[in-house]
């Protein structure tokens, strides 16, 4: 039979972690010290305003993070950036305004010794590089810091260096390699902004303008099936705004590219499946944005994808009537006019068929 609860006696010895009743005040002392204790330490823990970094020789250091020093920090950080901005717009980085840059980060160093660490170390070399026109030994610093930095205040200022460098290198400017030779920096540029995607977010500002430069990019260089996977990117992110619309615009274009890319005289006889995937886009776009597709004359660009298709099943019927195979040519011409009944190739189909009738 099972023992009542009443019945039960606890004594000190059956929990050993329970101090006996002869020690029980000396007990209670040594907590209450223990709470008090740890009650002073939670109290500066929480009232600090200062944070703890691990620097290269692996001691902690303490490090402030007063908002108000840290704003006047990265106030100044921008300050001198301009400064690189005006040196490397000019050739070769203008000297004095260089020589001026790097004694500004010196100032910066004794002014704000609690911020002063190997993160810091990395981004001045980085913009000082950038300040001589050398593009990509600064990304590869600011590659470097946003890696292994990445709770940095300047990671977010590496970031955007990064975004300007790759945006440069789409927009023409040379990657110089062996420090002599002048190369299209295109596809380094596609490297660093897709890092930048990573970094910063693929759904944040920066991460979906460093999407859509690529895929400008691609359309610019005639890529089109990478150009198309690119937007599609974009559009799966789900924005529902203008960013939406262009990529919904870009993957109706791309498909509507890739076909027409063709020489002329072959593209009835190529595949119509990129023709349909971009009818149905443009379908897409006037749906959802209507005004829109009013200005960029949709109706316009779904006459001629319709034109296309149906001159594109045409030319498989003419091609069957000149081998001899007729029957097969009238399936052809009849399925111009059931599908297209408004298009030209229905108004030839129907001489067609009235030719093979007679």
């Amino acid at each position: 039979m099972m023992r009542k609860a009443k019945n039960l006696k606890l004594k000190t010895m059956d929990f050993p972690f329970l101090p006996s009743q002869e020690n029980s005040g000396m007990a209670s002392l040594v907590l209450l010290f223990a709470f008090c204790v740890l009650l002073f330490y939670t109290s500066i823990c929480i009232s600090s305003e200062n944070t703890w970094r691990l620097e290269d020789d692996q001691n902690w250091d303490v490090v402030a993070t007063d908002n108000t020093q840290k704003n006047d920090f990265l106030k100044k950080i921008t300050e001198i950036q301009d400064l690189i901005d005006k040196a490397s717009r000019e050739p070769h980085g203008r000297t004095s305004r260089v020589k001026t840059a790097k004694n500004d980060f010196d100032k910066l160093k004794e002014n704000f010794p609690d911020f002063v660490g190997a993160d810091l170390d990395l981004f001045i070399n980085a913009e000082m590089l950038l300040a001589k026109h050398k593009f990509s030994k600064a990304a590869k610093n600011y590659d470097k810091l946003i890696k292994n930095y990445t709770d940095s205040i300047l990671s977010d200022l590496a970031i955007k260096r990064l975004f300007d460098i790759g945006k440069a290198y789409l927009d023409g400017q040379k990657q110089v390699v062996l420090g002599i030779f002048k190369i299209s920096g295109n596809s380094e540029g596609i490297r660093i902004l897709e890092k930048v995607t990573d970094y910063a977010g693929y759904d944040s500002k920066m991460g979906i303008e460093a999407s859509v430069a690529i895929a400008k990019n691609y359309e610019k260089n005639k890529k089109f099936n990478e150009a198309y996977l690119k937007w599609w990117e974009i559009y799966s992110l789900g924005k529902k705004d203008i960013i939406d619309r262009d990529a919904l615009l870009g993957m109706a274009k791309a498909k509507y590219d890739i076909y027409n890319n063709n020489p002329e005289a072959k593209k009835p006889f190529y595949d119509s499946s990129c023709l349909k995937s971009a009818k149905s886009y443009y379908l897409m776009l006037k749906s959802y944005y209507p005004e829109y597709a009013k200005q960029i004359n949709v109706d316009e660009t779904l006459n001629v994808i319709t034109e296309q298709l149906a001159y594109k099943e045409l030319s498989t019927g003419l091609y069957y009537q000149d081998k001899g195979y007729q029957q097969s040519a009238n399936l052809y011409f009849d399925m111009v006019i059931s599908n297209w009944p408004e298009s030209k190739s229905a108004e030839i189909a129907r001489n067609m068929l009235g030719k093979a009738g007679s």
